[in-house]
């Protein structure tokens, strides 16, 4: 899709989303939005279905890894149960060609389908303000507000919490481009966390509507490289305690941060499942540690997609990793679409593939290599798209 599009695409998510219609006051040169490609699906010149694909990239076993996130999948409503995903989506990831894609879903089934499969999530949980003042002060661990000049440091925070996950965005593609003066005016302030070696993390946050018990602080990104950076920032956010009853962390299965906190009390409000689909082909980073010595052959079959069916050989050795297409061979351990997405993430280990049908064949030998290789690092995101 063009600009010539935008008012098609904009009503199309109307209708799927609940977005503003178009009034003309957008930019048609502004879609597509940068770093990103819309494909559609027209019947009579009429839009039916559409999906963006962002031109993204993710850290996963410590690399960097080219990734498509879809987003904006609509579909017009007398359209519906005619398979018109699975052709925009199939144009989108041909396009890009990248070894990840992932998305957050409003039906993981329809995608489950497509391949895709759930690996993580992105959360919202609540916290008392009042607990959160309580927290033992740090030695050694100062706080002050961030500035324009600090986010490249932020940057490099952020950058060293995500590598050691699977699955964060690495913020560094084309669809993050907004400059330092609009990301903070994005939020009311972003508090840093410093000690002899600099930033050690940071809080961004956003404050609500409103005082008292019912008012609201809204935390979007809390990276903690240190125990004392995490508390910190958890005193900094504690002190709107009398204006403000609560704290909504926005963060990916159990923050670190937390096993500082004197309360147990974490409520969860809100869970968004985020799904990965992966090519075999992305096997190919992982990360070998100095004592690593494997080759494995594994197989991948029922892509309804017809394109990560085959079987692999991984060879991952001292100082690097690669991967190969090889004869398909039906003896060797099979996983489905979604075990190798489930793998791949670290999400289960091979033993809960199994239980779910979606490891069969190969042993504990070729078990245990699966889990050495790819369970090393949590499953997290914490961008939504």
């Amino acid at each position: 899709m063009t600009a010539d599009d935008v008012t098609a695409s904009k009503e199309l998510g109307h209708e799927a989303f609940g977005n503003p219609r178009p009034g003309g006051g957008r930019v048609a040169g502004e879609f597509p939005a940068p770093g990103t490609t819309t494909w559609g699906t027209f019947d009579d010149e009429h839009l039916v279905a559409k999906a963006t694909a962002r031109h993204d990239a993710s850290f996963w076993h410590g690399r960097e890894v080219a990734t498509c996130g879809i987003a904006g999948v609509a579909v017009a409503a007398e359209h519906r149960g005619r398979g018109l995903l699975r052709g925009v989506l199939a144009e989108a990831l041909a396009e890009h060609g990248q070894a990840v894609s992932t998305l957050f879903p409003t039906a993981p089934g329809i995608y489950r389908s497509l391949g895709y499969e759930v690996v993580g999530s992105l959360d919202h949980v609540d916290l008392p303000t009042a607990a959160l003042a309580s927290v033992r002060a740090p030695a050694g661990t100062t706080v002050r507000r961030a500035t324009a000049a600090d986010l490249p440091a932020v940057d490099a925070a952020y950058a060293r919490w995500a590598v050691t996950r699977n699955g964060p965005l690495t913020r560094t593609a084309a669809c993050f481009s907004a400059g330092g003066g609009e990301r903070l005016a994005e939020v009311s302030g972003v508090t840093l966390a410093e000690d002899d070696d600099g930033v050690v993390g940071y809080a961004a946050w956003t404050r609500g509507p409103g005082y008292g018990p019912a008012a609201r602080l809204d935390v979007d990104d809390l990276v903690t490289l240190t125990p004392d950076a995490a508390r910190a920032l958890w005193r900094v956010l504690g002190s709107f305690a009398s204006v403000a009853g609560t704290v909504r962390l926005r963060t990916s299965g159990d923050h670190p941060a937390r096993l500082v906190l004197p309360s147990s009390t974490w409520a969860a409000v809100e869970r968004r499942p985020y799904m990965a689909r992966v090519h075999p082909s992305a096997l190919g980073s992982l990360t070998a540690g100095p004592d690593d010595d494997v080759a494995l052959s594994l197989r991948v079959a029922g892509d309804p997609l017809g394109v990560l069916d085959g079987s692999w050989a991984l060879e991952v050795r001292p100082g690097g990793s690669a991967v190969a297409r090889v004869t398909d061979d039906d003896r060797l351990p099979t996983l489905t679409p979604q075990g190798l997405a489930l793998a791949y993430a670290g999400t289960l280990p091979a033993v809960d593939l199994r239980a779910g049908g979606h490891l069969v064949g190969g042993d504990e030998r070729t078990d245990a290599a699966l889990d050495r290789l790819l369970r090393r690092r949590a499953p997290a995101v914490l961008d939504y798209f």
